[in-house]
């Protein structure tokens, strides 16, 4: 049997569906500060929507798109009306004065034209050139122009009046740096300059493929206190937001005219501990990279040497400023660990200076490291010299037999003696269950490796437990250790 509830409500809906169908244009601001940007909001009603291509509104270029869409259920005159909408946000840059165009959706079939809208970019009220200025944002660049694969600066300059007092946290929008590949450089700095106190946000960037690229600005609001607005209990100042753009960078990205492992001005230098050591005693080298330029993403090439268990560290780059260039300290150790004699190969790889547009090498290089074999002394067993007399073999001895009469003494225990040792253990033994027992902590990986590092030689088992622990150090979890036998090592040599 049919519902005709539900039929009634249905047909209801789909005529509710039927009108109301439209498009309209809105914006969160008409009046915009330069290097700000604006959100425009196409959102169509009515049924399913197809929205066309934005990629530039006017003369701006669109930084983001999304879209959303919502069901609202009405009633009017006793009617239920159901609204779909779809909604696509656009937002972008303008540069200027521009008038947002006419746009064409298409709605169920149907094409619906928005209206178009005027947008007036106005100049910052917080620039450093205006008198009493409250902020600025300013960007800079240590190089303009770079090839594929090499870095640069840029620095963010955030200068806030001394005597402004901010009554909310500043809201700070970084710049888009989306065509490279950017890390934090270090700390940010901060100083006084003037009547202003400046702080510094440095990235590090580095091209990964050529073109001209514009960096859009960085943005920042404050909030300073709104002596005019109060609450109600006339207490408590409301909020006035001021906000700013910094300018645009515009970089040049030149192909990569030679291949090389790195791009800039480095040297190398290496120290290694011995040259000649014990057998399984671990030989240490410790490889060192500095100069001009990032070395954020280089990887030193592996050593692989038949009969040598190799083990590396973790690299650690430190990347600071140095006279307004990027410099860079890369410092990697490995450990040798062998029971012959080895030799560790040279490592070369190609440096782009990109001063003089020449490819260099950088060269680590061989060692020989001499094994020296433990050597055992010998057990001698020596036989017992006979001295004096030989005496006649075929001569039997008979031994005398001596007889020694042992005397045993006897005493009586009482019966309530051995009664009472009797309920005493019982009752130990029962206390025995109610104290509790100290588990022995296991000992730490890194205090095992310590202790057993030194008797490598001693004995093979030990030198495959510290092979283990090696490896776990570096992060190899495949590998099992029997907590029970590293304990048992490090108790036998404590």
């Amino acid at each position: 049997m049919l519902n005709h509830g539900k039929l009634f409500i249905a047909f209801i809906l789909s005529v509710g569906l039927a009108f109301g169908a439209g498009v309209k244009a809105t914006v969160d601001t008409v009046e915009v500060v330069k290097g700000n940007p604006v959100t425009l909001y196409l959102k169509a009603t009515g049924g399913s929507a197809a929205f066309p291509r934005i990629l530039m509104v006017d003369t701006a270029p669109v930084v983001g798109t999304s879209t959303s869409s919502s069901r609202n259920l009405s009633m009017k005159n006793g009617s239920v009306s159901s609204e779909v909408s779809t909604t696509k946000i656009i937002r972008f840059v303008p540069e200027h004065d521009m008038t947002i165009p006419s746009y064409t959706v298409n709605i169920s079939g149907k094409k619906y034209k928005t209206d178009p809208i005027d947008i007036k970019v106005v100049k910052s009220n917080a620039s450093m050139g205006q008198k009493d200025g409250l902020f600025s944002l300013e960007m800079s660049a240590n190089k303009t122009k770079v090839r594929v694969g090499e870095s640069f600066m840029v620095t963010v300059y955030f200068s806030l009046r001394k005597d402004v007092k901010l009554s909310q946290e500043v809201q700070y929008t970084q710049p888009d740096l989306s065509d490279f590949i950017v890390a934090e450089g270090g700390e940010q700095t901060a100083y006084i300059k003037g009547n202003y106190q400046v702080q510094e946000i440095r990235y590090i960037v580095t091209a990964i493929k050529d073109g001209n690229f514009t960096v859009t600005p960085a943005h920042a609001k404050i909030g300073v206190p709104d002596r005019s607005r109060r609450d109600i209990f006339g207490m408590t100042f409301g909020t006035k937001w001021y906000q700013t753009a910094s300018n645009s960078l515009h970089i040049e990205v030149l192909p990569q005219t030679k291949d090389a492992d790195l791009i800039g001005d480095f040297k190398v230098s290496s120290s290694i501990d011995a040259q000649e050591v014990k057998a399984n005693k671990p030989v240490n080298l410790t490889v060192k990279i500095e100069g001009k330029g990032n070395l954020e993403n280089f990887e030193f090439p592996k050593y692989e040497i038949d009969g040598v268990t190799v083990y590396s560290d973790e690299a650690k780059v430190d990347t600071k400023v140095v006279n307004g260039e990027l410099y860079s300290i890369y410092t990697k150790s490995f450990a040798f660990i062998s029971d012959a004699d080895f030799h560790i190969p040279e490592r070369t790889f190609s440096m782009l200076d990109t001063k003089t547009d020449t490819l260099k090498t950088l060269k680590v290089p061989g060692y020989d490291v001499k094994v020296k074999q433990s050597t055992k002394s010998p057990v001698s067993v020596s036989t017992p010299k006979h001295t004096g007399v030989q005496t006649n073999l075929t001569q039997t001895v008979q031994p005398k037999e001596v007889v020694v009469e042992k005397k045993v003494e006897v005493k009586t225990v009482a019966w309530w003696m051995l009664a009472l040792a009797f309920i005493l253990g019982a009752a130990f033994t029962y206390l025995l269950r109610f104290i509790p027992t100290r588990k022995v902590k296991p000992y730490k990986e890194s205090e095992a490796l310590k202790i057993l590092y030194g008797h490598m030689s001693d004995d093979p088992e030990v030198e495959e437990m510290v092979r283990k622990l090696y490896a776990r150090k570096n992060g190899d979890k495949t590998v099992e250790i029997d907590k029970k036998k590293l304990k048992e090592m490090v108790e036998r040599f404590r």
